[in-house]
């Protein structure tokens, strides 16, 4: 933000940037939450379609965001940027915030959607339906304990910002023609089909606690366990909130510190319109 911007032109680029956030999570989530809800509830679609579906989510979710506010659209990129980039602690807050409400409102958009399909199927509202809103351990099926998915998650998470922090490291070999949304969104299709079984690859705090607490106030009173019966939102919000920055750290010893000095772009902000005279 430039300091010679008036208050009022301040203000308007920190709402458009907490608005760029909110609508990329949002888009993000639509895809996400909208294709577990379609492989669950009815019998179109596969695995496949949705790893596909949340990677084409984070591209468009990007495209949607990139501009004005960086489309982190994920707290671990916030907070990984943060550390490792330089992007303002004062902002960090009102980045998570306005990804997480995104993500609610669209996993409300989704449950109103397929309301009678859910009903249909699960018209107790139970665990069998959960994991189309938020992660389950071993995806609800599989022996992984809750220690089991948070190592999951650490790990997820910093690979993703390794891949993240190589596409746009301008000072590397960043694709070119506006393809970098598009790259990160295949990461995250690479991560889904290589680290999918244990945890469900939430690899985001957002895309895990806006659905999941919006299937707790439409009905879901298992929303906040595991199908053992046992705590298990802080998995995938604390996973991935140490993964981030773990992975910035070793993209920066590995890559970024043998890589030219250059004068660093600027991380997350939004342009500032010339004040007319």
């Amino acid at each position: 933000m430039s300091e010679s911007a008036s208050p009022t032109a301040a203000r308007r680029i920190y709402f458009a940037q907490l608005s760029s956030e909110f609508l990329g999570t949002f888009i993000l989530i639509m895809f996400g939450v909208g294709v577990v809800a379609q492989v669950v509830l009815t019998p179109f679609g596969k695995v496949q379609s949705v790893h596909w579906a949340w990677g084409l989510g984070v591209v468009f979710g990007v495209y949607v965001a990139a501009r004005i506010s960086g489309a982190h659209i994920n707290p671990a990129v916030t907070l990984a940027l943060a550390i490792r980039r330089g992007f303002p602690w004062k902002m960090v807050a009102p980045y998570m915030l306005a990804q997480t409400l995104g993500a609610f409102v669209a996993a409300l958009l989704v449950r109103w959607n397929y309301m009678e399909v859910f009903n249909k199927v699960d018209p107790g509202h139970t665990i069998k339906t959960q994991g189309v809103f938020s992660t389950l351990p071993g995806n609800g099926v599989l022996p992984v304990s809750q220690l089991g998915a948070f190592r999951d998650q650490i790990i997820g998470t910093a690979l993703l910002l390794i891949c993240v922090l190589a596409v746009t490291d301008l000072r590397n070999r960043a694709p070119l023609a506006n393809m970098a949304p598009f790259i990160i969104g295949l990461s995250v299709v690479a991560i889904g089909m290589a680290f999918g079984a244990n945890a469900g690859y939430a690899i985001n705090p957002a895309r895990d606690l806006g659905p999941r607490l919006a299937s707790w106030i439409t009905g879901f009173g298992t929303a906040w366990q595991d199908q053992n019966g046992d705590f298990y939102a802080w998995v995938p919000i604390v996973g991935p909130l140490i993964g981030g920055p773990l992975g910035a750290i070793v993209y920066d010893l590995f890559i970024g510190r043998f890589l030219p000095i250059e004068e660093p772009e600027p991380v997350g902000r939004a342009p500032v319109e010339e004040e007319q005279s």
